[in-house]
């Protein structure tokens, strides 16, 4: 029988993030869609990160590991996870209220569908100079979220690409998405606006840019390695 209301898992890696986890929590917990559940992997922070989280008390569950990496982090949350569906938020990023409830409405109405993403817009932190924010470019537009905040997948699909691979920087979402891609995976991305992806000085994208870059280049020499070695099994 389908359950008209299927738990979320929602998976938070956070390290050093007390500025910003706070309002990312108040963000899944303003969500309009129950029920979820709510893991949050403290990648080994040595700010404040862990007494912010615990302040939210037992509507959450707060675990902490040492310092691993974001990939260990989110698979770390997934061997928790007790949800039908998978959703992940970074810990800088923050949720429109209505996201999971547009989400799942895609999927009540397309049994078939595996994945589904949204919309994302970039936002400066108010933190910022304008120093800082003329060094930052941040789009206006709304933007295509093949972001670990943008999706939300069911369980058995998550599983079927498998866990996030933890050689990498900066790319392990690139190199899971990549992964999905090339098993056909459902996926439908609606005009909706779902997250808001926050652009501040400590971005792994913009600090790492080199290594990104580097990664990125090695995800994509893979895949085709993948697809030649599939064919030559075919």
């Amino acid at each position: 029988m389908k359950t008209l209301n299927p738990l979320i898992s929602i998976i938070i890696p956070v390290y050093n993030g007390d500025r910003y986890i706070s309002e990312a929590i108040n963000s899944v917990l303003q969500q309009t869609y129950n029920p979820i559940e709510i893991i949050v992997i403290d990648d080994g922070s040595t700010d404040k990160t862990a007494e912010v989280v615990k302040s939210f008390g037992s509507v959450l569950k707060y675990f902490y590991q040492e310092n691993s990496g974001t990939a260990t982090a989110r698979n770390s949350g997934i061997s928790l996870a007790k949800g039908n569906f998978f959703a992940f938020l970074d810990a800088d990023d923050i949720w429109v209220e209505n996201k999971l409830k547009i989400q799942m409405e895609i999927f009540n109405n397309n049994p078939e569908v595996d994945l589904v993403f949204g919309q994302v817009q970039q936002f400066y932190s108010p933190e910022l100079d304008e120093n800082i924010k003329k060094q930052i470019y941040c789009n206006p537009e709304l933007m295509t979220g093949y972001i670990p905040s943008g999706m939300i997948i069911k369980r058995d699909a998550f599983f079927r690409v498998g866990k996030f691979q933890s050689q990498w920087q900066q790319g392990e979402f690139a190199d899971w998405y990549v992964r999905a891609t090339e098993l056909n995976l459902k996926i439908i991305n609606p005009p909706n606006l779902v997250a808001k992806r926050r652009l501040h000085k400590m971005n792994k994208g913009l600090q790492q840019r080199q290594a990104s870059q580097s990664d990125y280049l090695r995800i994509i020499k893979a895949s085709l390695d993948r697809k030649r070695q599939q064919k030559k099994e075919n």
